[in-house]
């Protein structure tokens, strides 16, 4: 690799700058955060001994070697550090680089990283002539992703990591930049990157929340799924009307359940739905419902639910369902959540339309059945139905 020498960037009220000793102390407190050690790869536990090394040994090392350019990123006015941002490697026989930050907790909320990120880039396409600059990041880690929807990173999918941070996934999210694609200063950043995608960040970022259900006199809850759920998922499962009206596999493994409970986490961490299991006023399972959200109309998403044989008939899963729809609508920013059923499935009629749903007609082959495609009913529940 060929030594680069540390440079200065000014931009949009941000001092990019080479790291210094003095900002060792300002790392590590930066990086006692929750969020940084739970999405990077800083070392944990973070002592003072990692900061003075990363400032005064490893960001020098990678200018010194071509193979980064670590910044740290400040308030060009007060000059007070705000977060990390730079290249983490270089390859220069693809022209090619890959783009890392985190933003120091006193610093968010104000688009530092962002403008940050375009910085670099801006910096990376014109001044070392680079032709694409790589992102990454663990399926689950939102706000990054948000950061570089903004910055103009097309994020095209999904590619296992090479090294996941401590226990994290590894699964991750992958994107890329090319010349030409970062917006101007100041720009809002391309479409789909606005107060929605800030909402559903703050939401899929953290653990799936616990949602409360009133059925009558009994109380209900909405929780992720549990490995002491398998039992009754197993046994839901196998019972005839579950497998007569849904397209769960037949016959019913132990093992069909174990990998229903591995994608409910990983949905979630992707953000596209939300897998809770209906639980009985003594915590055991009673059913499941969850809330699928469309791939391409953000404001879209569809329900399922199966009811433990021996839940059924109570007015519980009705309850569950008006709790996780209301909350789609009001927490995710929902205009529309549907519902579809097998036609003759009067039982699963008689639930979403005592939730508040509206059957609004008849799909012919709406939907797959083991090969086949079958009529369907199909209903929905508009955000405006809540008011």
């Amino acid at each position: 690799m060929t030594r680069m020498e540390p440079v200065e960037i000014v931009e949009d009220s941000l001092l990019l700058r080479p790291w210094l000793a003095s900002d060792a102390e300002d790392v590590h407190r930066a990086c006692q955060d929750p969020d940084i050690q739970r999405w990077t790869t800083v070392p944990r536990p973070y002592r003072p001994e990692h900061a003075h090394g990363f400032v005064t040994e490893i960001a020098t090392r990678a200018w010194a070697d071509g193979t980064g350019a670590p910044f740290a990123v400040c308030d060009a006015t007060t000059g007070q550090l705000l977060g990390s941002c730079g290249l983490v490697s270089i390859d220069r026989t693809l022209d090619s680089g890959e783009i890392g930050y985190w933003t120091a907790p006193w610093a968010r909320g104000r688009g530092v990283t962002v403008r940050a990120v375009r910085a670099v880039a801006r910096w990376a396409f014109e001044a070392l002539s680079l032709r694409r600059l790589i992102w990454q990041a663990e399926v689950g880690n939102h706000f990054s992703r948000l950061v570089a929807l903004r910055a103009g990173i097309q994020v095209s999918g999904e590619l296992r990591l090479a090294h996941p941070a401590g226990d994290g996934r590894a699964e991750g999210w992958v994107g890329s930049l090319l010349p030409g694609e970062v917006p101007a200063v100041g720009a809002t950043g391309p479409a789909g990157s606005g107060t929605l995608d800030a909402r559903r960040a703050a939401v899929f970022s953290r653990p799936p929340p616990v949602l409360f259900a009133a059925a009558g006199d009994t109380e209900l809850r909405l929780r992720p799924m549990e490995e002491r759920d398998l039992d009754g998922v197993v046994a839901t499962c196998r019972d005839p009307d579950t497998v007569r009206w849904t397209s769960v596999p037949h016959p019913y493994q132990r093992t069909d359940a174990e990998g229903y409970l591995g994608y409910g986490g990983l949905a979630w961490a992707r953000g596209s739905s939300a897998c809770f299991v209906l639980a009985d006023p003594d915590d055991a399972f009673a059913g499941t419902v969850d809330l699928r959200l469309n791939p391409t109309d953000p404001l879209l998403a569809e329900v399922g639910f199966m009811t433990a044989p021996h839940a059924r008939g109570r007015g519980w899963m009705p309850a569950a369902l008006g709790a996780l729809t209301a909350w789609g609508i009001t927490g995710l920013g929902l205009a529309r959540v549907e519902w579809k059923a097998h036609v003759g499935n009067t039982a699963s009629r008689r639930v979403a339309e005592k939730a508040g749903f509206t059957v609004e007609g008849t799909l012919r082959g709406g939907v797959s059945q083991r090969g086949d495609r079958v009529d369907a009913w199909v209903g929905a529940l508009l955000a405006e139905d809540l008011t």
